[in-house]
C-alpha cells in the first residue's frame, strides 16, 4: 500500500522548543548531586551530541521543559553556511545518551504534532537538499549563520502519511543501528588491543619487575619502522568526480580515515611510487597541524599526499605492533613536542625515526602480533561494513525523502534486517518510482 504525499508547511506537523538562556555565572564545571549537563551549540556539532567541555546547572521545575532524554532530536540554530562542510547551521542530531541533560539557547528540540513520526523528520533534515534549503534561510556572517524558530517552522514540505513516515524511518534507522553497533564493536576491540600493548610493552604495564626488562635494548625507531612520504599532487589536476581519492592531512583523523571531502583524480601521475598508491590496512600518520594522528586505510583507490606519512614496519608481520605503538597517547605527545613551527606544527620523519626507545626482543613482538592480528582483521572488516552500510544509507536517504523510492507497506509492517549482510541494495527494496 502506498499513501499519497501531501504538501504542508513544517509548522503544521512540527514544533520547536528553543533552548533556555542560562546565565554563565550559574554554570559549574564539577556537578553536584542534583545537577545536569548543559548541551550547548558546540556539543551538537557535525550531527553528534557529546559532553566535551560540558558544564552543569542545577535542576529546577522551571527547566523541566528544557530537559533532554534519549531519543530527542536537536537542531543547531547557529553555525556555518553549508559550504564550510562542518558545524553547519541546521544540522540535526539524535540525543543517544542515557543521562538526561538541559538544552541551552541556540539549540532547538524538534517535537512532532499529532501522529507524525519524529525519526522521519530527523532524516528529512539529514537530507542534503533539505538541510541546505534551511541553512540558506539563515542570516549573519559566513561562520556565524543563524536560523530562527520561524525559519524552521516555515519550510514547505512534501511528506507521506504517518504510517509511511514510520516505514521510511524504520529502513534508515535499521541501517544506522547496524553502523552504531559496528562502531561500538571496533571501540571495544581497539581498547582490548591497546590494553594488551600497555601490559606487554609499557613500564607501568610490566609492573616494574626487573626481570621483565631482560632482553630489552635502547634502539632507534628507524630499526623498526619506515616513514614513507606522499606525492606532491598539483591541485590543477583535481576533478570533481574521479576514481582516486587524494588523502591529505585533513583526512587523517584520530583513529579513522575521513575521505568525504578528498580531492579526486581519474588517472595516476606518471612519477607516483607504488607505495603511494594505498591499500586497505595501510597505516597513515599526519605530519602537519595535528601531528601524530594515526589511522588505518579502510577503502580502495586512495593516494598518499605530501605531509602524510605511511608507516611501514621493517618486519611486514609487525603491522599490529606498529599501529598501536604510534596510537599511544604518550607517543602522540612525544611527537607533538618534537614538532617545529609556531602557526602550524610540522613533524620531521627523519627526526622521528632518530628517536630512541627501549624495545623488547623480537619474540615478544611476534607473540603480540599473533594475538592482536585477528583483532585488527576484525576491526578492518567492520570498517569495510560501515562504509558499505553508510553508502547504502546515503544513497537511499534522498530517494526516500523525495518519494523517488517508496517503501511498500504490507499490512502496516516494514522490513527489518537481522545483520549487516542482510541489508539490501537500493534496487532490492520494494519500490515505486515516481
Amino acid at each position: 500500500m502506498m499513501s499519497e504525499w501531501k504538501e504542508v508547511i513544517s509548522g503544521e506537523v512540527l514544533d520547536l522548543i528553543s533552548g533556555y538562556a542560562f546565565k554563565s555565572k550559574d554554570f559549574k564545571e564539577v556537578p553536584d548531586e542534583d545537577d545536569l549537563p548543559v548541551i550547548k551549540i558546540k556539543n551538537v556539532a557535525n550531527g553528534d551530541v557529546n559532553f566535551e567541555g560540558v558544564v552543569y546547572h542545577q535542576v529546577s521545575e522551571k527547566l523541566e521543559k528544557y530537559t533532554l532524554e534519549k531519543g530527542d532530536i536537536l537542531i543547531a540554530m547557529t553555525g556555518n553556511h553549508p559550504h564550510a562542510m562542518t558545524q553547519v547551521v541546521g544540522d540535526v542530531s539524535r540525543y543517544k545518551l542515557a543521562e538526561k541533560a538541559l538544552l541551552n539557547q541556540r539549540v532547538g528540540k524538534l517535537v512532532t504534532k499529532d501522529d507524525n513520526c519524529l525519526d522521519f523528520f530527523y532524516y528529512y533534515f539529514k537530507d542534503e537538499d533539505n538541510r541546505n534549503y534551511l541553512a540558506n534561510q539563515s542570516s549573519g556572517s559566513a561562520n556565524q549563520a543563524n536560523i530562527s524558530k520561524g525559519d524552521i517552522l516555515g519550510i514547505p514540505m512534501t511528506i507521506p502519511e504517518p504510517e509511511e513516515q514510520r516505514a521510511i524511518a524504520s529502513v534508515l534507522s535499521s541501517l544506522d543501528d547496524k553502523i552504531d553497533l559496528l562502531h561500538r564493536q571496533n571501540q571495544t576491540l581497539e581498547q582490548m588491543a591497546e590494553t594488551l600493548f600497555r601490559q606487554w610493552f609499557l613500564p607501568a604495564g610490566r609492573h616494574g619487575v626487573e626481570e621483565a626488562d631482560e632482553g630489552w635494548e635502547e634502539k632507534s625507531l628507524s630499526e623498526y619502522f619506515h616513514l614513507l612520504g606522499g606525492f606532491a599532487f598539483k591541485s590543477k589536476d583535481y576533478i570533481d568526480v574521479g576514481k582516486y581519492k587524494v588523502i591529505t592531512i585533513k583526512g587523517v583523523q584520530d583513529g579513522y580515515l575521513d575521505s568525504n571531502s578528498a580531492a579526486r583524480l581519474d588517472t595516476l601521475p606518471e612519477k607516483i611510487k607504488p607505495y603511494q598508491i594505498l591499500t586497505i590496512g595501510d597505516i597513515l600518520m599526519s605530519l602537519t597541524g595535528n601531528v601524530g594522528r594515526v589511522c588505518l586505510v579502510d577503502e580502495e583507490n586512495c593516494l598518499l599526499n605530501q605531509r602524510v606519512a605511511k608507516i611501514e614496519p621493517i618486519n611486514k608481520e609487525w603491522k599490529p605492533f606498529a599501529y598501536f605503538y604510534f596510537r599511544q597517547r604518550e607517543m602522540i605527545e612525544r611527537l607533538t613536542y618534537l614538532s617545529k613551527g609556531s602557526a602550524q606544527l610540522n613533524l620531521s620523519p627523519v627526526e622521528t625515526l632518530a628517536q630512541t626507545e627501549r624495545f623488547p626482543d623480537d619474540m615478544l613482538i611476534n607473540n603480540y602480533c599473533e594475538v592482536v592480528n585477528p583483532i585488527l582483521f576484525k576491526i578492518m572488516k567492520n570498517k569495510t561494513q560501515i562504509r558499505t552500510l553508510t553508502a547504502l544509507r546515503d544513497t537511499l536517504l534522498p530517494k526516500l525523502m523525495s518519494g523517488e523510492v517508496r517503501v511498500d507497506i504490507d499490512n502496516g509492517e516494514t522490513q527489518d534486517f537481522a545483520s549487516p549482510q542482510d541489508m539490501p541494495s537500493p534496487q532490492d527494496i520494494k519500490t515505486t518510482h515516481g
